[in-house]
């Protein structure tokens, strides 16, 4: 049976996790493991399962918030140009989970494909995207996908295809483990007006969402027909603070911290907010960010 001391090479100890969050607030992973092959994420997988070790794997860190108590267990990062690479074949585009989202559509709009154009500015992994089914008014990254690998929590790897996969309102189907990478299936399109429609997404997103400052994108689902920001701001709260973390006066979805922020302070602006919610229009937000 494996240690986690033969990954010795790859793996950092007790190693703060809040330069890789976009709140950047949050403590230490016990075992920091980035992998350098897809090999080696099925060895380190195999040990965790083997020897009882908790694992999590982290993508960009855009919709995760880390507790200043940190995460026990290994924390699987795949940093490594192995997991980014994206490629083209005709109008199919395979992306490993590790690549930027928005690499992955420049890569697509440059070789005259669409279909995810309509998720510019959406930031996070391709793993990340995938798992949490991102998108918007426009559509979302499950509307195009044509296969999924994965690797379970024992290192099996297998193709997950299309009519083995559902995606949802910030959800999807998949549930193994380790996302590696995904095929999409898109469609021949104009690059020029590709690009344009590009251009307005973007517009309209960096007028409505504080990009400038650091959050994690949206905290709160949208109840059906309603939202979640919306709610948030007829409660009041917009501009509210606790310690460094503030609910955005742009965006009251979005919480917004500074660099003396902590996690305890975005999680008690997070219980106030559905706190009130609850109290004042009988609604109870469901989170959309992941809480380690």
């Amino acid at each position: 049976m494996s240690s986690l001391a033969d990954f010795s090479d790859i793996t950092q100890h007790d190693r703060s996790l809040a330069e890789w969050t976009w709140l950047k607030v949050g403590g230490p992973a016990e075992h920091l493991v980035e992998p350098r092959s897809i090999d080696e994420v099925a060895a380190v997988v195999r040990c965790c399962h083997e020897t009882g070790v908790p694992c999590r794997v982290l993508g960009s860190g855009s919709n995760l918030l880390v507790r200043d108590e940190g995460v026990q267990g290994v924390v699987l990062r795949l940093s490594e140009e192995a997991f980014g690479e994206v490629s083209v074949e005709g109008t199919s585009v395979t992306a490993g989970a590790g690549a930027l989202l928005s690499h992955l559509i420049s890569q697509s709009v440059r070789s005259g494909l669409s279909g995810l154009e309509t998720l510019v500015g959406i930031p996070g992994t391709v793993g990340g995207a995938l798992r949490g089914n991102a998108g918007g008014r426009s559509g979302d990254v499950g509307q195009s996908v044509q296969s999924v690998t994965v690797m379970t929590a024992t290192g099996d790897q297998f193709v997950r295809s299309e009519d083995e996969l559902s995606f949802g309102y910030r959800h999807s189907s998949i549930n193994e483990l380790v996302v590696l990478e995904c095929t999409f299936s898109l469609s021949e399109g104009d690059i020029d007006e590709t690009l344009k429609r590009m251009r307005k997404l973007w517009i309209m997103r960096k007028a409505t969402q504080p990009m400038a400052h650091q959050s994690a994108g949206c905290i709160f689902k949208n109840p059906r027909g309603i939202s979640a920001g919306s709610l948030v701001e007829q409660a009041g709260l917009k501009g509210e603070s606790i310690g460094g973390a503030t609910i955005s006066e742009r965006h009251a979805n979005f919480i917004i911290t500074t660099p003396e922020a902590t996690s305890s302070d975005v999680l008690a602006l997070i219980e106030q907010a559905r706190g009130q919610v609850a109290k004042q229009f009988g609604v109870d937000l469901e989170l959309e960010i992941g809480i380690w």
